[in-house]
């Protein structure tokens, strides 16, 4: 029987496209199952920062799917896209508690399909995109959804990293300071105007990061549409699988804990959110359960420095968006929607002013 894509893949953007038979041919030497197959790729929808594909192998030894995620084309940001990173912390968390996908390969010839890429095994599954979850049919299944949200982020969090190899993933201690530092240098390598309220907000965290230090292994890009989730049972949607780790490195758990909670204080147009929203109402947990729960999951006492996390975890987005920005003005974005970027760099770092009460 033919494979069949997915319905939210398409024939990939020009700038994207990748040499099939070039592709076949190292499939068929690096991954089982796939010699002598006829390669079929289309990209998937998104993926503003590595261009992601769903790969159809048939013939040869059999029917393969598979996702295949690389660096885009152009001239990058220094250590950004890391497929490479990924590739790695994917593998390190098979038989934890951490879902992830099956990776089988990595790439770092860029003869291949242009660029360093790694393919995994592609699985059905559901991804959410609007933190309101409106697919889902009863404020029971809502809630189940946030709480093995916010499960699957407390179980990362409370992994031995040095236990699965990854004791030298990060540095160990200081990650909220170097955070503030090497995001304010990405926004500045890519800034594009002047915008008062990310210069007022640079300024601001640089000089409040918080005394308290910890350090686990964090996601850094945690948020709803980076989980897939098996959805046969409708009252208890399960987390099969966490994407996208590009950012994940050492560093301090709240980081990651404020970026999972940012859909509380947004409402980004295609994105939605939860900002201005009567969350019990639809059964979802407020900021406050959500953090309380995580407290609960990892033996916590308490959360410190709430405002300054959140505040940082919105000022760093508004630099990866600044980022995708610039790209679309290059035209070396993976997505078309890359230059409606620039409007949220000012009313992202706005918003995280207001939370952490600065003045621009």
């Amino acid at each position: 029987m033919p494979l069949t894509p997915p319905s939210n893949a398409r024939a990939p953007r020009d700038a994207h496209r990748i040499d099939e038979v070039r592709l076949a041919r190292w499939l068929g030497e690096q991954v089982p199952g796939c010699a002598g197959g006829a390669v079929t790729v289309l990209q998937f929808k998104g993926g503003q920062s590595n261009p992601t594909y769903w790969v159809g192998v048939e013939g040869g030894e059999g029917g393969v799917a598979l996702v295949l995620r690389k660096k885009p084309p152009g001239k990058l940001l220094p250590s950004a896209h890391a497929v490479e990173r990924e590739h790695r912390v994917m593998r390190a968390l098979r038989g934890t508690g951490v879902p992830v996908p099956d990776v089988l390969a990595l790439c770092e010839d860029d003869a291949i399909v242009g660029t360093p890429f790694f393919v995994m095994r592609w699985m059905p599954g559901r991804i959410f995109w609007d933190p309101t979850v409106p697919e889902l049919a009863s404020n029971e299944a809502r809630r189940a959804f946030y709480e093995e949200y916010v499960r699957v982020l407390a179980a990362l969090h409370q992994v031995d990293y040095a236990a699965v190899g990854l004791a030298d993933y990060g540095k160990v201690g200081g990650f909220v300071r170097r955070q503030v530092e090497r995001w304010s240098k990405q926004y500045t390598a890519s800034r594009t105007s002047e915008i008062p309220a990310m210069e007022a907000l640079m300024r601001w965290l640089g000089d409040n990061v918080p005394a308290s230090d910890e350090t686990t292994l964090v996601h850094g890009d945690y948020r709803i549409d980076n989980l897939m989730f098996d959805v046969s049972d409708a009252r208890a949607p399960k987390a099969i699988a966490v994407l996208d780790w590009e950012l994940s490195t050492l560093g301090h758990p709240l980081s990651d804990l404020a970026y999972a909670c940012m859909g509380y204080h947004l409402n980004l147009p295609g994105r939605g959110g939860l900002a201005g929203v009567d969350v019990a109402a639809l059964g979802i947990p407020t900021e406050d359960e959500l953090v309380a729960r995580y407290v609960e999951l990892t033996g916590r006492e308490r959360v410190d420095g709430w405002p300054f996390f959140m505040a940082f975890g919105i000022f760093r987005l508004a630099a990866i968006a600044q980022g995708v920005y610039a790209r679309g003005l290059q035209g070396n974005a993976s997505s078309d929607d890359a230059q409606s970027y620039g409007a949220a760099v000012t009313m992202l770092s706005e918003l995280a002013c207001s939370i952490a009460d600065v003045k621009w």
